[in-house]
């Protein structure tokens, strides 16, 4: 099977518009730009974002680590019981997190940059676990239409979309394929599941 037929049958219905090979120099560009920004990755860690967050930042600290030898620690975060849009029924409580992240530069890292308020939990999740020095985004693809005052600071691609599209993230880690898929369909609502690696 070539490799256009298993992205084809990875990324279903859709248009792809950001190549394996791109989104593999995007990820190095990125981890140059980081290193330049931060004049090095010492005190620098990475945390994902679930899910394709984690991924992506595991591969930006490969990149990092063969540039300049150093293993930069990549966390996992989980922001669901951050978020501002969850139904009014459900309980806000949640267990205090462990992130090591006080007077560290942390650089978030997630597929797709929609409305920002995944970034804003984020980073409330952030400060209760402990005051950062700085916090930065990563993100694979910036597609517009922010509702809250956010911007990325490393970004693969900026990709204009209507509201009645989406981006899919492919991730080979989780879906066997790496590409960036626009799919004329608008995203879900933050409480229902989608499989597709969409981020608001």
């Amino acid at each position: 099977m070539s490799a256009s037929d298993t992205t084809g049958r990875a990324t279903g219905v859709g248009k792809i518009i950001f190549s394996e090979e791109e989104m593999r120099r995007a990820i190095s560009r990125i981890a140059h730009e980081i290193l330049e920004r931060n004049a090095g990755a010492q005190g620098l860690v990475l945390v994902g974002l679930h899910t394709r967050g984690i991924p992506l930042a595991r591969r930006l600290a490969e990149r990092i680590d063969a540039l300049e030898s150093i293993a930069v620690p990549v966390l996992e975060l989980d922001i669901t019981n951050y978020r501002d849009d969850r139904p009014a029924q459900q309980p806000l409580e949640h267990a205090p997190l462990d992130l090591p992240v006080a007077e560290q530069t942390v650089v978030l890292v997630d597929d797709v940059l929609f409305t920002g308020r995944t970034t804003r939990a984020a980073i409330d999740a952030l400060v209760e676990a402990g005051r950062p020095r700085r916090v930065q985004l990563a993100v694979m693809v910036d597609r517009g239409h922010r509702e809250l005052p956010i911007r990325a600071d490393y970004v693969g691609k900026n990709i204009p979309t209507a509201l009645t599209e989406s981006i899919h993230v492919r991730l080979r880690e989780i879906d066997g394929v790496d590409a960036v898929v626009l799919v004329p369909a608008p995203e879900r609502s933050a409480d229902e599941p989608e499989p597709g690696g969409t981020t608001p």
